[in-house]
């Protein structure tokens, strides 16, 4: 039979209250009858009960909901591990969902997961639905706005703007002598972050007097293939491109894969350009000119942000997580 507060309260002579408050990392007892419970709760081989401290009718609910764009995402991979890490250490659970890129079905989500009472929520991108707003701004608990970097959240915002990163993408190829860029993306009409991207690095272009010869923006999730056919599209359409940006890393390794298979020179033939900064890049023989962007710290900010709120402790509306561009070989 699986022990209960009642029984550690029992044996170590204490209130079931004092059990439940050394066991969630609360205040209000001594060092020694944080020891002691401890310790008779580990001999007991108590399991806490995370359902009823989430929804106890008697205390704040722990789970925090974030919602991301795809569960597949490599880098949302380590944001959510960003968060899940720091939200652990502070006593909280995290719930996760997924909206594909759609604010209908974030909005649905949201919906959901606001009838639990979640302690707070955590929600990529800055562009939602009416309704998503309207429920936002009627609950309790804190909401913190990442990944796309928005100056006037609905609450907080932590993250950076990606256009931005195209702008600074473009300015940096300019410096670098080239002067007929295109572009391959994916999730064309649904990621609205990378099409920020490719408004930045565009408009940098025409500025600088080197408009964006073409572009190939792919209704396909973003990947090595997708990177691969990608810039065999576009190369058939404007053969004299002399550099390609790409909406992330997989997709400019696909890219790479396809100028080596046409015996393409990169970067002396054509430049590749990612962004992100993925794993994956990091055993090219060549390091690939990209976009850092620090998942992990990203995480972690706004679940310190969203726990800080809810103790009540100052903290600021907008976080910047700067990213950072790496020159790399290929570009």
């Amino acid at each position: 039979m699986k022990a209960n507060l009642e029984d550690i309260a029992r044996e170590a002579g204490v209130s079931r209250m004092t059990v439940s408050r050394v066991l969630r990392g609360g205040s209000g007892f001594s060092d020694a009858t944080r020891d002691k419970v401890t310790l008779i709760a580990a001999r007991l081989g108590y399991v806490p009960n995370r359902l009823a401290a989430a929804f106890g009718a008697d205390q704040a609910s722990t789970l925090v909901g974030m919602c991301v764009p795809r569960l597949t995402s490599g880098l949302f991979g380590h944001v959510l591990d960003g968060v899940d890490r720091a939200l652990t250490r502070l006593g909280y659970q995290l719930m996760i969902g997924a909206n594909n890129h759609a604010p209908e079905e974030e909005e649905a989500w949201v919906r959901q997961v606001t009838a639990w009472r979640p302690a707070g929520l955590i929600l990529s991108g800055r562009t939602h639905t009416p309704g998503t707003v309207d429920m936002l701004r009627s609950t309790a608990g804190p909401v913190v706005e990442i990944w796309d970097l928005t100056t006037s959240p609905i609450d907080m915002s932590v993250g950076f703007s990606h256009e931005d990163c195209g702008a600074e993408m473009a300015q940096f190829l300019v410096r670098r002598g080239r002067r007929r860029a295109g572009y391959v993306g994916a999730l064309a009409r649904a990621d609205v972050m990378g099409a920020a991207r490719l408004q930045g690095f565009a408009e940098t272009l025409s500025r600088a007097g080197h408009p964006l010869v073409a572009r190939e923006v792919l209704h396909d999730a973003p990947g090595f293939y997708a990177g691969f056919y990608g810039l065999e599209t576009l190369l058939s359409r404007e053969p004299r491109l002399d550099v390609v940006y790409f909406h992330n890393d997989e997709m400019a390794i696909g890219g790479l894969a396809y100028a080596q298979s046409r015996g393409l020179r990169v970067p002396e033939d054509i430049g590749i350009a990612g962004w992100g900064g993925m794993e994956a890049a990091s055993i090219l023989p060549r390091r690939l000119t990209t976009t850092i962007v620090p998942t992990t710290a990203i995480g972690k900010a706004a679940a310190l942000a969203l726990v800080a709120r809810l103790k009540g402790e100052p903290g600021q509306d907008v976080t910047v997580i700067p990213t950072r561009l790496e020159p790399g070989e290929t570009g």
